[in-house]
């Protein structure tokens, strides 16, 4: 099972996110877990994860932050997607991220 641990300021902006990506992930039957934390966390909460993801805000941390979590791929999410609270797109560029 892969484990999917999206970041940003305070870890409350992409909950609703993670709802929807767990929705997703439900309809395609791809056992995953999605968790959201705050980027301040990422060396313990992420550094087991199979990928991390960053909130738009957060995209500027993203060599800091894989500094803390090597060898997990981590990527910002793109704008749009995240704008529009897209957990299918999201989930989908989290697999091609884990080559998945």
């Amino acid at each position: 099972m892969k484990k999917i641990v999206l970041l940003c300021a305070s870890g409350m902006s992409t909950s609703m996110l993670v709802k929807k990506m767990r929705e997703a992930a439900a309809e395609a039957s791809y056992e995953c877990s999605i968790d959201a934390f705050s980027a301040s966390e990422a060396a313990t909460k992420a550094a087991d994860a199979d990928c991390v993801l960053l909130g738009p805000q957060i995209r500027f941390q993203k060599n800091k932050i894989a500094e803390q979590v090597p060898g997990v791929p981590v990527d910002a999410i793109d704008m749009r997607m995240y704008g529009r609270m897209d957990g299918k797109g999201t989930l989908e560029f989290a697999r091609k991220l884990m080559n998945d």
